[in-house]
């Protein structure tokens, strides 16, 4: 089972979710922003995906389950579940690990490059990805790699793109998962008078929608083989 942790409504697993219900795996979504909880036991929950979310890793007055939520990534790198954590994500296991959330040099929202660092080649997260590659960001905020943590990649704005902690926990600063239903309802709500931002965002999806969508499922396939990794 893949356990789906959701901060908001309207950023779900989406492209990823795809991916491993075809694969055979059934699906957990916990919906931490309707009050619904981490499980304690991890024995059934063959990995975990944390995903995006506009709050800040340290709301936690404003956001209590983000307390819960960094107790329990504690509690899966003790237990080294495989772990992917998409944005929010990567910011709750950089701060679950020891490390710092702070802002970005610069923000990044809609299409960038990122560029896999040398530990980044030849991880087996980015195996048969290019060095060099277009994402989707969303992001005001980055993390600082924690001690302990291997740096992946970076980009021309922000410095922290991926990261590892242990051998299968990971954290991605760009979005794997998009759509372009995404694309369209993040702009709607987040920036909803940027009008020609969103269709320019939505027009360079249809570009790049079919190299995007590949290397998207190159990574899903390649988290999948770290799961099945004993």
């Amino acid at each position: 089972m893949i356990l789906f942790i959701k901060h908001v409504d309207i950023e779900g697993p989406e492209a990823l979710g795809s991916f491993f219900e075809k694969h055979g795996f059934d699906l957990s979504l916990v919906d931490l922003h309707r009050g619904a909880r981490l499980p304690v036991d991890l024995q059934d929950v063959d990995a975990v995906v944390s995903l995006g979310g506009p709050m800040n890793v340290y709301e936690e007055e404003k956001y209590p389950f983000l307390k819960d939520e960094d107790v329990f990534l504690k509690n899966v790198l003790k237990e080294n579940v495989p772990f992917l954590g998409i944005c929010l994500g990567s910011q709750l296991l950089a701060k679950a690990a020891g490390g710092m959330v702070v802002r970005s040099p610069q923000p990044e929202i809609g299409w960038f490059d990122i560029m896999l660092r040398s530990h980044g080649v030849t991880d087996p997260l980015f195996t048969g990805l290019p060095a060099v590659m277009e994402v989707y960001q969303w992001h005001g905020d980055m993390c600082v790699v924690p001690a302990d943590g291997v740096h992946l990649a970076v980009s021309e704005r922000c410095p922290v793109q991926a990261f590892r902690v242990g051998t299968r926990a990971y954290g991605l600063q760009f979005h794997a998962e998009i759509t372009d239903q995404s694309i369209a309802a993040w702009s709607c709500k987040y920036e909803p008078e940027k009008q020609a931002q969103r269709e320019a965002m939505l027009k360079r999806y249809q570009d790049v929608k079919d190299g995007f969508t590949h290397r998207s499922q190159i990574l899903c396939g390649n988290f999948l083989k770290i799961i099945n990794k004993k």
